[in-house]
């Protein structure tokens, strides 16, 4: 039976090397064959077990990966069997070349917010509001507007979890009060991060393409805070009244050099930049510049810390050492399955893309629904599909846009994965760390209210820069 088996698919896959015809000299017509389809069927079916992640325990990165390496094996033995052997070659390393720009310059700024964690930056900040003692209205507009502000630098998905432990740390027995001001935070971060590089992986690979440059990113400033103020203003009046009772047991702030890194991950950033737009080099050598900048303030940390343990005779490491800090540690704690996750997508999308289909999306998307529909569509599918695989799509198509459509689709792209929970990185991670209080469902009722927001900053975006 298995022999059978074998046989038949080594059949199918014989037809279909018959079916694919050669067009545009070296060029394999594969979009309306057998081989096209089981790459389209490989892509969604492994994308629907990313979807799942949250009920299946199976990290997104597996499935992807799985599914980057079956599209281009397929690609591949249809090109060997048509006597291409070194056409694929080149397709691959271009999008490798893209993944390990975005991985390089992704591992650096992950790096600098596990180091700003581990030295205690952003337990300062949350025990700062957890001791003011605010009341629930006004800190449901503190945490999401701090939210807004920080995600431009430290990424959506740090900021709104910083945020939603705040939330959790004062809203102890008010689950309704956790409920909205998690769905505040996770608008106010993705809103946040659409106007500037550093703020979503979107922005950052449009950034990256050279599409729009640094300063015309905060163009799309006032847009983003409308997309943030309208859902924001309407759900203030669903908080309970007063303020949450004293909280005990606080934990550790700020440690030595925690501002100091602070200043050395604002540096790496004016670095990149810089590279970006004085000298036109990729940003992601600025960025890995960056990394030495950590380095350094390591080795002196590293050095202030032998002197301590010799003084006072403590053990090394000794968990009272102010001064123990270890830059690998903070890149090994990394988010490895997110980098890996980007690798699937990119590569298989990219294998998709060489295949023929994004072409032939953008043919209709673009061509038959005009630039603005697709790009308002475009942020309604990345509420549903992460946005990451969405722009990189628009990205490998190319439409012909002008700055004003790309600045649109960089909008919907960020803001878009509001309009549901698991449309967004940031609305996942809150859904596991605000287990049973901030859910899908609750995130669902406000939808009509964050989809006034949507396209509301979509009209002041034509309003302002139009």
């Amino acid at each position: 039976m298995i022999k059978q088996y074998i046989a038949l698919a080594l059949g199918l896959f014989m037809a279909t090397l018959g079916w694919a015809s050669e067009s545009a000299g070296t060029k394999l017509e594969l979009t309306h064959n057998w081989v096209g389809y089981l790459a389209i069927g490989i892509f969604t079916f492994s994308y629907i077990f990313v979807i799942l992640e949250e009920k299946i325990h199976l990290r997104k990165s597996k499935p992807v990966l799985l599914a980057a390496g079956l599209i281009w094996i397929l690609i591949a033995l249809v090109y060997n069997a048509h006597g291409l052997p070194h056409e694929v070659e080149p397709a691959i390393r271009h999008n490798f070349l893209e993944y390990g720009e975005l991985f390089f310059f992704l591992l650096v700024a992950m790096t600098y917010i596990n180091a700003m964690l581990e030295r205690g930056v952003f337990d300062a900040l949350r025990n700062w509001l957890v001791e003011k003692g605010f009341s629930y209205r006004a800190l449901f507009w503190l945490t999401g507007i701090l939210a807004f502000f920080i995600s431009p630098i430290a990424d959506n998905l740090t900021t709104a979890l910083i945020m939603c432990a705040v939330v959790m740390a004062v809203g102890k027995g008010q689950p309704g009060f956790v409920s909205i001001a998690c769905i505040n935070i996770v608008v106010g971060a993705n809103a946040g991060g659409a106007f500037s590089p550093f703020g979503d992986i979107t922005t950052l690979m449009v950034w990256q393409k050279g599409i729009v440059q640094f300063s015309e990113f905060f163009a799309l400033f006032i847009p983003s805070a409308v997309n943030f103020l309208i859902p924001a203003f309407i759900m203030q009046f669903a908080l309970p009244s007063g303020k949450p009772a004293e909280v005990e047991g606080v934990q550790e702030g700020l440690k030595y050099g925690g501002m100091a890194i602070v200043g050395l991950f604002l540096m790496t950033i004016v670095t990149a930049v810089c590279f970006h737009n004085f000298l036109h080099i990729p940003p992601v050598f600025g960025m890995m510049m960056g990394l030495a900048y950590l380095k350094f303030y390591g080795y002196y940390l590293r050095q202030r810390s032998k002197t301590w343990t010799a003084a006072t005779e403590a053990p090394p490491g000794s968990g009272a050492d102010p001064y123990n800090f270890d830059v690998f540690s903070k890149i090994a704690q990394a988010e490895w399955d997110t980098l890996f996750f980007f690798y699937g997508v990119i590569m298989a999308v990219g294998g998709l893309g060489f295949i023929g289909y994004l072409s032939m999306a953008s043919e209709f998307v673009y061509g038959e629904l005009g630039p603005t529909t697709a790009n308002v569509l475009v942020g309604i599918l990345s509420a549903i599909v992460d946005n990451i695989p969405v722009m990189f799509a628009v990205l490998s198509m190319q439409p012909d846009m002008d700055l004003f459509q790309w600045l649109l689709v960089t909008l919907t792209a960020g803001v878009g994965g509001s309009l549901l929970s698991v449309g967004s990185a940031a609305g996942v991670a809150l859904m596991g760390q605000a287990r049973g209080q901030y859910t899908f469902f609750g995130h669902l009722k406000w939808m009509p209210v964050i989809a006034l927001g949507y396209g509301a900053s979509i009209w002041v975006h034509f309003l302002v820069n139009g």
